[in-house]
């Protein structure tokens, strides 16, 4: 195949192919049923064939194009079953495959950022890619020191090409919606454009990646590969192998499914408590399962390898508490608190009244995994969900048309969505609860907070062990 095309107006008429092919196989289809082919059948071909469509333009053109295909591919346990069965097989395989750039364009690369004697930095360097993404392709190598390496080489040209596809994308997202009946593709579309430029900063990305290895090392259920090496336009990280979590969700047994589920949730809500760091693009792509070190993680158990650290939230506090405090006053049914809150944090702008109750009971359902001891999340679950909202008639819909997403929490809510999206493919039962109450800020009231978690200013005497009230007490005497 040809290199990453690059021109604008080469990219811009592959991309507008496809809306204009969607309408193209709908005439094709009324003449089927004209000939007297069943509706039914008719569809199901249409499907198959704009599924074959989208994965050829969007992996062949990579950059934003590819990235937006991959973020739909998470949203696809929303379509119904009967849509979802035709997309789905296309749509994931953006998660963990693309169309290869050529030999000689990946040896280009390496010798203008590694220097012209970059084959003497390898023992070995396998030139047929093992993972193809968005801005770039990885090859699996050994280090000169002998350590397995994943070498990733961004594509020449990806800068343009991301900022092009997404401008592109922009102008006919609406054509695009059908992908994702009930979804409004275009503020997506416009945060991928706002995010996705820091991946091309592989500097950026190896001083994510270290802060997570460095904080992870020693963690008995979640692996974070080191960096090795970084230069402009490849970065050199250690290997992990593993069963990627694309294949967990097409083959893997319950026990896989569960515990990639759980341990999925523990990362994504960990990280930022122990880094300040969200990673930020939870496609199954970018994670592992791996055998136990028995030694750390126990015989039978499973860790979870983590890997692409292009794009992250910056949080140095961690999530935001008004997270934790809107969950637990929902779960406790105060609908004006939560009311009250969703208005200082900017959910529910000035100019708009809402009814509390109404609120409350819009959130209601989609906290439900967070009101158990442990939740099985499934795709029907997600489906009514997404009907719920989408319905145009429903109470919900009315609702959730007035209420607003501020800028510092739009990246953590797509997470979120993408995550739970990840959990109902992988029909994971995940005890969420538990690592809400360890992880997120406000969850769990103050009372029942360990004492070495609470906040200074939430301290009493009475909150000290016996050795420190008597220290206390003796230098209020004194």
């Amino acid at each position: 195949m040809s290199d990453l095309p690059r021109k604008a107006v080469t990219r811009t008429a592959k991309l507008a192919a496809l809306p204009l092919g969607f309408a193209g196989r709908a005439t094709w289809g009324l003449g089927k049923r004209i000939g007297g082919r069943s509706a039914e059948i008719v569809a199901r071909e249409l499907q198959q064939r704009t599924a074959d469509q989208l994965f050829k333009t969007l992996g062949e053109l990579k950059g934003g194009a590819m990235k937006l295909g991959q973020a739909l591919s998470v949203f696809e346990s929303a379509l119904p079953e009967e849509v979802a069965g035709p997309y789905r097989a296309a749509l994931t395989k953006l998660q963990e495959a693309a169309p290869p750039m050529p030999t000689r364009t990946v040896h280009t690369v390496l010798e203008e950022r590694l220097g012209e004697d970059w084959r003497e930095l390898f023992l070995e360097f396998e030139d047929k890619p093992s993972a193809a993404a968005s801005i770039g392709q990885v090859h699996r190598a050994v280090w000169h020191d002998g350590r397995e390496v994943a070498v990733k080489v961004q594509y020449p040209g990806a800068g343009e090409a991301l900022l092009s596809d997404l401008t592109q994308l922009s102008r006919f997202a609406r054509l695009l919606g059908p992908l994702i009946p009930g979804m409004d593709i275009k503020p997506l579309i416009a945060e991928l454009r706002d995010r996705v430029s820091e991946e091309l900063d592989y500097e950026l990305e190896a001083h994510s990646q270290r802060e997570h290895a460095e904080e992870f090392a020693d963690d008995p259920d979640v692996v974070i590969p080191d960096v090795v090496h970084q230069s402009d336009q490849v970065l050199v990280t250690e290997w992990i192998g593993g069963v990627p979590l694309s294949e967990v969700i097409t083959d893997g047994t319950q026990e896989q499914r569960d515990r990639a589920g759980q341990l999925l949730a523990r990362f994504l809500f960990s990280g930022p408590a122990r880094t300040g760091l969200l990673h930020a693009d939870p496609h199954p792509g970018n994670f592992r399962l791996l055998p136990a070190d028995t030694k750390e993680g126990g015989a039978g158990q499973w860790r979870l390898g983590v890997l692409d650290f292009g794009t992250v939230d910056r949080l140095p506090g961690g999530l935001p508490q008004p997270i934790g405090d809107s969950l637990r006053l929902t779960l406790a049914g105060d609908a004006e608190a939560v009311y009250e809150l969703l208005r200082e944090e900017g959910f529910v702008k000035e100019s708009i009244d809402l009814d509390p109750n109404a609120v409350l009971d819009y959130l209601l359902p989609i906290i439900e995994p967070a009101q158990v001891e442990e939740f099985t999340f499934t795709r029907s679950w997600m489906r009514n969900q997404a009907a719920r909202i989408a319905d145009l008639r429903s109470p919900a819909h009315q609702l959730g048309k007035q209420l607003n997403l501020p800028p510092a929490y739009l990246l953590i809510h797509r997470v979120t969505l993408s995550t739970i999206g990840v959990l109902c493919q992988l029909g994971a039962t995940v005890r969420l609860r538990d690592e809400l109450e360890s992880w997120v800020p406000g969850f769990l009231p103050i009372e029942d907070m360990p004492v070495e978690d609470l906040p200074v200013e939430d301290l009493s005497i009475a909150d000290l062990p016996e050795q420190e009230q008597r220290v206390g007490d003796a230098a209020a005497e004194a």
